[in-house]
């Protein structure tokens, strides 16, 4: 998405909020966190901005079960769960994965807005019907080349019976993703860590 100057003639009451042309090589992370009135949860995809459509209560209540199941199972681990909160791949690339775990010692305070990729240990995308190809080709592919180690990719199943979780760990090699696993009602993994946490519809609806 490009944004436009504001016409010089444009009379003060019609102006809207509007952002001011990229540069020729698009926006950086540095102009993510300093361009003025974005809204909430912008994230920059490949130097252009991405901004979030109105969320689904799926994804919303999927995101919670996910946080409180990584929490309850990372058992006094060096580690911390944090949701929706932008990861710094490049600086071209600074995606807002909807959950992560990071290491504990990224963890700097209340006013932190980022992380780098070499924190995080494992990066969720749970698919909206607006960032479907995103989540499922450009982001996974970007989370691998910058060495997250573990990726997931959240979404309902046909007919909306139940969440699907398809599980990756990256090959250091090529640096790609690997699907471990495809889980419909029960996610149990050991690693990046053991983790067991309910995902059929029922749990879902309890939220």
């Amino acid at each position: 998405m490009t944004a436009e100057p504001i016409a010089e003639h444009e009379p003060e009451h019609e102006q809207g909020s509007r952002w001011p042309v990229p540069p020729q090589d698009g926006y950086t992370v540095d102009d993510l966190f300093t361009l003025p009135d974005l809204p909430p949860h912008t994230e920059l995809i490949d130097g252009s901005l991405v901004f979030v459509s109105p969320q689904r209560d799926f994804h919303s209540t999927m995101i919670d079960l996910l946080v409180a199941g990584l929490r309850r199972t990372i058992r006094g681990r060096p580690l911390k769960v944090r949701r929706e909160m932008t990861v710094i791949l490049d600086q071209r690339n600074g995606p807002e994965p909807d959950v992560s775990v990071v290491r504990s010692d990224a963890v700097t305070g209340l006013e932190q807005t980022r992380f780098q990729a070499e924190d995080v240990v494992l990066a969720v995308e749970v698919v909206s019907p607006d960032s479907e190809a995103r989540d499922r080709d450009a982001k996974p592919r970007k989370y691998a080349a910058a060495g997250i180690p573990h990726f997931w990719l959240v979404e309902m199943s046909e007919g909306n019976k139940h969440p699907v979780i398809r599980t990756y760990e990256i090959d250091p090699v090529n640096k790609k993703y690997a699907l471990t696993g495809i889980h419909h009602e029960k996610l149990e993994l050991s690693a990046p860590y053991d983790i067991d946490i309910d995902i059929t519809l029922d749990a879902l609806k309890e939220l």
